[in-house]
């Protein structure tokens, strides 16, 4: 699933329930929206340790995958060198 998409129906899910916490909520106003305020403050952090963590585990498997093709490079360079310097010798 695209990121882009998971974030975007996160915010409009986070939007909508802000949306009906002020229509039906039985405090007063300044009490609500400073409730939601904090909600959309701790749904953001969220986000934004979610969209790290993501980040982090791409990192990883990239470096991972970066790593195995060096040591296959280095194998065939090897293999190269080998099957060169066999060459000469004749």
């Amino acid at each position: 699933m695209n990121l882009g998409k998971v974030m975007l129906g996160f915010a409009a899910t986070v939007a909508a329930g802000a949306v009906l916490g002020v229509l039906f909520a039985p405090a007063k106003g300044s009490i609500t929206r400073k409730r939601i305020a904090r909600r959309g403050t701790d749904y953001s952090d969220d986000v934004k340790e979610k969209f790290n963590s993501y980040i982090d585990t791409i990192s990883e498997e990239y470096d991972s995958i970066k790593d195995g093709v060096m040591d296959l490079v280095d194998k065939r360079k090897e293999k190269v060198v080998m099957a060169s310097g066999k060459n000469h010798s004749k």
